[in-house]
């Protein structure tokens, strides 16, 4: 329905991206805006509430998510075509999904959108937090199919076309969440055909190899506009920017290393401090890496440690790595600190944690634990100048409550000099 009075345009359209009939005054018509105008003979009175309309969507291919318990759930595919399998993980996030793609924590995973509407901001390289994408696929309740944003430059469907990701739609992502908390994180594989799944290669997929896949293969350095007031040392195990973005606006030269960097080479950087970052996988499997950290904590150089970086500091302690049933991935995790008492929420991506009977009191203690589950989220070291924490005080996404850890960081390196 499309009516001119005077200047303005009284038009009655179907917004396919929020599933509502809705009444809009506007000097365009409808089609200019990207709406679906109502059929003649279509009326409704301005004021009142107007109820959903049976959805009109640009429907994809269909395809299918098979869990490897058998369960099956059939969307629509849109990005890149082809066959994935992963192991299906879910994050609560509200907002952030740029940064979720964009963050190498992720990688060989398949990512589950538990917010129903993902992409109505559109893609922004400015919100990125790597050049890379990190999830191999990602699993959404719908997705939004016209952004809109002043800084956007595209759809996620153009995006995922053009970075090679799969995604999935129409999901009862609820359902799948529930499903991953009951019975823990399992393997998933997106097909065309359910029939054609082989449960048993399903059962048997591993990330392995993630670190040195997804770490910088060469040094660089970013600097700040001003002053260097320190040089710090960050070991790149699948690095978020937002990192070095912290310590460089605090005034720090970062040198980032590639992840197999050893003790010595650090050690001729000449650097006040040493970061080690996030990362995908497995804590225990980076054998090479845990034995060059053993020596890196040698050298007496104040250490900051994050999420995979703080786990493979307790494992170069001697200190024990688990697997979490399904993880902490999302922007609303209660951490508490045990020095202080006082509790943060905190943005967390993780499938794995520090045992916290394996810390040895004699060289650590525990810093801060998990308000939910009450597992290890930080460790004070006693033999060495260092801290680590699970979650992530550099956020992006999420909360920035506990960015005052790079202060302290900052803290300790002036107490070294």
């Amino acid at each position: 329905m499309f009516v001119k009075m005077g200047e303005k345009h009284f038009s009655l359209a179907y917004f396919p991206t929020i599933g509502y009939d809705i009444l809009l005054i506007t000097r365009e018509k409808p089609e200019r805006l990207g709406l679906l105008p109502l059929g003649k003979g279509e009326r409704a009175e301005a004021t009142q509430c107007l109820k959903p309309r049976e959805r009109v969507e640009r429907m994809g291919k269909t395809g299918y998510l098979v869990l490897e318990n058998g369960k099956v759930f059939r969307g629509e595919r849109f990005g890149a075509q082809g066959e994935m399998t992963a192991e299906v993980v879910f994050t609560t996030g509200m907002t952030g999904y740029l940064e979720t793609l964009t963050d190498r924590s992720y990688w060989g995973q398949m990512v589950v959108q538990t917010f129903p509407l993902i992409g109505n901001y559109g893609v922004i390289p400015a919100d990125f937090e790597s050049d890379a994408i990190g999830p191999c696929a990602y699993i959404v309740k719908q997705w939004c199919q016209a952004p809109s944003n002043f800084r956007s430059q595209g759809s996620l469907d153009t995006f995922f076309k053009e970075k090679g990701v799969i995604g999935l739609s129409g999901i009862d992502t609820r359902t799948l969440t529930k499903i991953i908390r009951e019975t823990g994180v399992m393997n998933g594989v997106i097909t065309d055909d359910p029939a054609t799944v082989d449960f048993e290669a399903l059962k048997a997929y591993r990330v392995t190899g993630a670190v040195k896949a997804s770490s910088t293969k060469e040094r660089y350095v970013v600097r700040p506009e001003g002053e260097v007031k320190k040089k710090i040392a960050l070991l790149d195990f699948g690095l978020k920017r937002n990192i070095y973005r912290e310590l460089v606006k605090r005034g720090a030269e970062v040198t980032v290393c590639p992840c197999t960097t050893t003790a010595g080479e650090i050690q001729a950087l000449g650097v006040d401090g040493i970061m080690l970052s996030n990362g995908p996988g497995d804590p225990a499997e980076n054998v090479e890496i845990i034995a060059n950290l053993k020596e890196i904590c040698k050298l007496g150089i104040p250490l900051f440690g994050i999420c995979l970086g703080h786990q493979l500091l307790a494992l170069a302690h001697g200190f024990r790595t688990e697997k979490l049933k399904y993880g902490h991935r999302g922007a609303n995790q209660p951490v508490k600190n045990l020095e202080t008492g006082r509790v943060y929420i905190s943005s967390q991506n993780h499938g794995y944690a520090v045992v916290s009977g394996t810390i040895d009191s004699a060289v650590a203690r525990e810093l801060f634990v998990n308000v939910n589950d009450n597992t290890c989220e930080g460790i004070r070291y006693l033999d060495c100048p260092a801290f680590s924490v699970q979650f992530h005080p550099e956020a992006c996404g999420g909360p920035l409550d506990t960015q005052a850890l790079f202060d302290e960081f900052f803290a300790m390196m002036k107490e070294g000099e």
